[in-house]
């Protein structure tokens, strides 16, 4: 029961259920079972008659029941058995099996995979049309009729509450306001409400709105930073807008990653939803809900000027994966680009794009460099240069770890970070970050240049050579 669940959290993991997986073939048999009892249909095709599916979703209904069910014959048939996990033994195997072979900055097993995503991703959006289409069509019509103006839909910000979930009055909202389509997200989160099924399929079918224009809208990108920047869970409406395709229209750089898979065993789910994952945890940590697995983040976070610069690189530390480079440095060049049409200060900017190249060297000093070498922590002072960073960088890096998967944050890291972050305020505070938490902890500050309980050595002689060493070098 407990794996079924896990495969049921997300469509996006490294490691999919073909049959019982979000978006599988469990969930397409399911609507068309429904669409057999209440249509009379025998083929997906029949229900364009019915004017539930249009001819492309029925098309799209196929193409995506063939493809799941080749993946998962190839399953049975590889593994001598009743398997239905996409394992990654399996998924090179099959890949090659249906001709994926390896392009420019992706191998064949990749490409496969991000087809599997793209489907199952699909699946979803019919699931969201067959029941906007099933609530229209057999909604219970109440006994007494009472005049619209009295007893209407309610409005909310230019929107329709209709049975507890935001809607448009028709598709020619989008097509007259194309922002609207930002809005529809925002204002919904903003309330607390759901989006009707039927409004979100008409996103979906007018996804071309979203231009150049929109994305150079200076209002658009306004309610976009708006959404991103959401004091209370803006994973949320950031994912529902990245399963209608909306996320990865308005930021070209961000749809180039849908549903891209990272393929190792570290990393859990693909880099779009990995992205969206962290940016949750963010809101987590500034909401005080890992005080206990992160406390120096959770305490360092308030004292972060920009909430913005945060935000956004944590959206944008991984844009630059499959590009063929070092997607830190590439991605910071996309940061550079972006953050202005987003409406970031040119400091701001320069503080993500430096946040976005530098958002793995925390971690890999922490984790692979000797913390109780004073050279280390100067280093790595060198690197962050201010307070101001290190916070973010602190906070980044925890989310960035958090998000990999279930599991993968522990004691053991958080305390590296933790002695690592401490060691490198103390350095560019002059020690008196050191001094006050002293003070805090009821003790008076420690004299020298640094302590060495809190760069961690085990004894007075081993600090003062190696900071000896240190001071020597600098002549």
């Amino acid at each position: 029961m407990t794996a079924i669940f896990a495969w049921a959290i997300s469509r996006y993991v490294v490691e999919p259920n073909v049959k019982d997986g979000k978006g599988g073939l469990r969930d397409l048999h399911t609507l068309f079972w429904i669409g057999k009892y209440l249509y009379r249909v025998n083929t997906p095709m029949e229900l364009v008659d019915q004017r539930v599916l249009t001819k492309k979703e029925a098309q799209g209904f196929l193409k995506a029941q063939n493809f799941l069910w080749s993946v998962r014959c190839w399953l049975h048939y590889l593994s001598d058995r009743p398997e239905d996990r996409l394992t990654f033994d399996m998924q090179s195997e099959i890949a090659a099996h249906l001709g994926y072979t390896d392009h420019a900055g992706a191998s064949g097993v990749e490409r496969f995979m991000k087809h599997y995503y793209l489907m199952v991703k699909h699946v979803g959006n019919l699931t969201r049309i067959f029941c906007a289409a099933l609530e229209e069509r057999h909604q219970r019509r109440p006994l007494i009729r009472f005049p619209a103006r009295f007893f209407g839909n309610k409005e909310i910000d230019g929107f329709q509450l209709r049975n507890d979930r935001l809607a448009v009055e028709s598709r020619d909202v989008f097509r007259q306001d194309p922002i609207q389509m930002l809005r529809l997200f925002l204002v919904a989160h903003q309330n607390g409400v759901g989006i009707h099924p039927e409004s979100l399929r008409w996103v979906t079918q007018n996804l071309q709105l979203i231009d150049q224009n929109l994305q150079k809208d200076p209002a658009a990108n306004a309610v976009f930073l708006q959404i991103l920047t959401h004091k209370v869970t803006p994973d949320i409406p950031l994912r529902k807008m990245n399963e209608a395709g909306v996320l990865g229209r308005f930021v070209p750089d961000f749809g180039r990653v849908v549903a891209q898979m990272q393929y190792d065993m570290y990393h859990t789910y693909t880099v779009d939803e990995h992205t969206i994952r962290a940016i949750g945890i963010v809101n987590q940590i500034e909401c005080g809900d890992l005080a206990e697995e992160a406390p120096v983040a959770t305490s360092v976070i308030h004292k972060v000027i920009s909430r913005q610069v945060l935000y956004v690189a944590t959206l944008l530390h991984d844009i630059a994966k499959g590009r063929g480079g070092d997607h830190s440095e590439l991605g910071a060049e996309v940061a550079e680009k972006l953050c202005p049409r987003l409406g970031l200060s040119p400091a701001d900017t320069e503080t993500v794009a430096w946040l976005v190249k530098a958002h793995l060297w925390m971690s890999a000093t922490a984790f692979k460099r000797d913390l109780n070498d004073p050279t280390t922590i100067r280093a790595f002072g060198d690197l962050v240069q201010s307070q101001e960073r290190l916070r973010l960088l602190l906070c980044l890096t925890v989310a960035d770890i958090r998000a990999v998967g279930p599991n993968v944050w522990n004691g053991w890291k958080a305390s590296l970070l933790r002695e690592l972050y401490y060691a490198t305020d103390d350095l560019l505070s002059g020690g008196l970050n050191a001094d006050s938490r002293d003070l805090a902890r009821g003790s008076g500050p420690k004299q020298g240049p640094r302590s060495p309980d809190r760069l961690g050595h085990t004894g007075y002689r081993r600090f003062h050579r190696a900071w000896i060493s240190v001071l020597l070098a600098e002549l």
